[in-house]
């Protein structure tokens, strides 16, 4: 194996490539560009190439977000443990709860102390409606002996998440950090003039009901209905691993009558915002969502809810509008008032490209990724 970087070596465990590829790969060139060695465990499928292109050594592990059995799932720690016997990191940095439970217990065995345990957002654990009591209970007692270690720091993205944690004794304020996101690259996301013709108003997320879809659909309904000129389109994948997926079938009907358009994944998402008039995101929790901070630096106003996550994005009446979760009616009163008032859309997409510039940068993502992986080196408990 090659000797560690200058900084030091830090192995990155998130369980699928795809999601490493689209939103940790900031934080990766920074560390490699600060002399760090990024090793990157993940299920490997498309994206192999491109986090190799970013600096990390890219490693396969056979890890899926999925439930597979009790038999794969201990093949899963098991490879973890053994990578991390291997290649002996300064630390490791697990994303989401998988990475955080299994790879917890297997840097405990493998004699790993210095540990990031990165909550992506507190979504279908802490959302209403979201996990069972019972789950999140067993959850907890299954992550709290690995989130509380002498050398272990818990990353959240918003403040809202980190309160929860604490009132849940998950962490302490002493091992508690917060980085806003990701970063979005300011560089690819270019702010434009808002399109002339009929104005495109894009949902941009997985299609999964905790996404607000559903409220998507209607307040799209309602805005046709009271002879609103728009096209919405739904721009993102089908997500079958996540209990929050909506049924193929749900997607067809709403394109079979007109409701909206759906996409699928995009994978030129600077082109999409460039011709949409208005991002709308109605979730119902996030952590930072990096769909907000692209809509944000492309210079584009934004409709989303008031909810952690979506609320450290917009600030209400400046660079977009909040509405209540879950309520398509509010939602689509707020389209009709925003793309009634060209002027406004216009003052709010500048709005959001200088909030960008000031505060959701990648390189301000990454920059304070790194100097926490220095924080925590100087931890010897």
């Amino acid at each position: 194996m090659p000797n560690a970087g200058a900084s030091g070596t830090v192995l990155l465990v998130v369980t699928e490539d795809w999601y490493l590829a689209s939103h940790r790969l900031p934080l990766v060139r920074a560390a490699v560009a600060d002399g760090w060695r990024v090793v990157a465990a993940t299920r490997v499928r498309e994206h192999a190439s491109l986090i190799a292109a970013a600096g990390a050594e890219v490693v396969a592990v056979p890890m899926a977000r999925e439930n597979r059995g009790l038999g794969a799932e201990w093949a899963a720690m098991s490879a973890l443990t053994r990578l991390y016997r291997e290649y002996r990191p300064d630390i490791v940095h697990h994303v989401g709860i998988k990475p955080m439970l299994y790879g917890g217990w297997a840097a405990r065995q493998a004699g790993i102390r210095r540990v990031v345990q990165a909550f992506a957002g507190l979504g279908h654990l802490y959302t209403e409606g979201g996990a069972s009591p019972a789950k999140r209970f067993l959850l907890e007692q299954l992550l709290r002996p690995v989130t509380r270690g002498p050398c272990t720091m818990v990353l959240v993205q918003n403040d809202d998440d980190g309160a929860v944690l604490l009132r849940r004794r998950m962490t302490t304020p002493n091992r508690l950090r917060t980085i806003r996101g990701s970063g979005v690259d300011l560089e690819r996301f270019n702010p434009s003039p808002l399109p002339g013709g009929t104005p495109l108003v894009v949902l941009p997320a997985r299609m999964l009901v905790t996404k607000g879809v559903r409220e998507f659909v209607a307040a799209a309904r309602e805005c046709r209905a009271a002879g609103v000129p728009a096209r919405f389109v739904l721009a993102g994948r089908r997500d079958d691993a996540n209990p929050d997926a909506l049924a193929a079938s749900e997607l067809a009907t709403w394109v079979a009558e007109g409701a909206v358009e759906w996409l699928d994944h995009v994978n030129d998402m600077p082109s999409l915002l460039q011709r949409a008039t208005l991002v709308v995101l109605p979730s119902y929790r996030e952590g930072m969502p990096k769909a907000l901070l692209e809509a944000a630096a492309a210079g584009r106003p934004i409709i989303t809810t008031a909810v952690p996550g979506c609320r450290e994005v917009v600030a209400d009446g400046v660079n977009g509008l909040l509405v209540p979760p879950r309520d398509g009616a509010a939602l689509a009163a707020a389209i009709r008032s925003l793309l009634g008032d060209s002027a406004r859309l216009q003052s709010m997409g500048a709005a959001g490209r200088r909030r960008a510039e000031a505060e959701f940068s990648d390189q301000i993502a990454g920059t304070r990724a790194v100097a926490l992986y220095r924080e925590l080196m100087q931890c010897s408990a």
